[in-house]
């Protein structure tokens, strides 16, 4: 894994994360912008994805354990997903809050495949 792409991901996440909890803790509904956050953290997701498929055939195999980062590249991927689905058929301001834990959340599951990807795990 590439560090600077990963980091990108966490600032991304974590930045989309505090505006769609600011906004929905300020009463807006869930905006164009904030559901397009998440889409941009969904992208970047999916380049992961590809990106963990094919670095192992590149000679660059993780140092952590497998399972645990296929379950947190699989859940990271489909939280916001249904965070979105949520959203857009809730239209409150809940679900703008939803939408900034979810984001979160993918923030901090990103930086744990980082360490399973490229430290070595006792």
């Amino acid at each position: 894994m590439i560090m600077w792409f990963t980091i990108m991901q966490i600032v991304v996440a974590a930045v989309a994360g505090a505006f769609c909890i600011v906004a929905g803790l300020g009463g807006r509904r869930p905006s164009d912008y904030s559901v397009g956050a998440l889409a941009i953290v969904e992208l970047l997701l999916v380049i992961q994805v590809v990106v963990a498929i094919v670095s192992p055939l590149a000679g660059n195999p993780p140092t952590g354990d497998l399972l645990e980062y296929w379950v947190y590249l699989v859940s990271a991927v489909l939280l916001p997903i249904g965070a979105v689905i949520w959203a857009l058929m809730e239209r409150s301001r809940w679900s703008t809050v939803i939408l900034g834990v979810a984001a979160l959340a993918i923030a901090i599951m990103l930086w744990r495949m980082q360490v399973i990807w490229s430290v070595q795990i006792a």
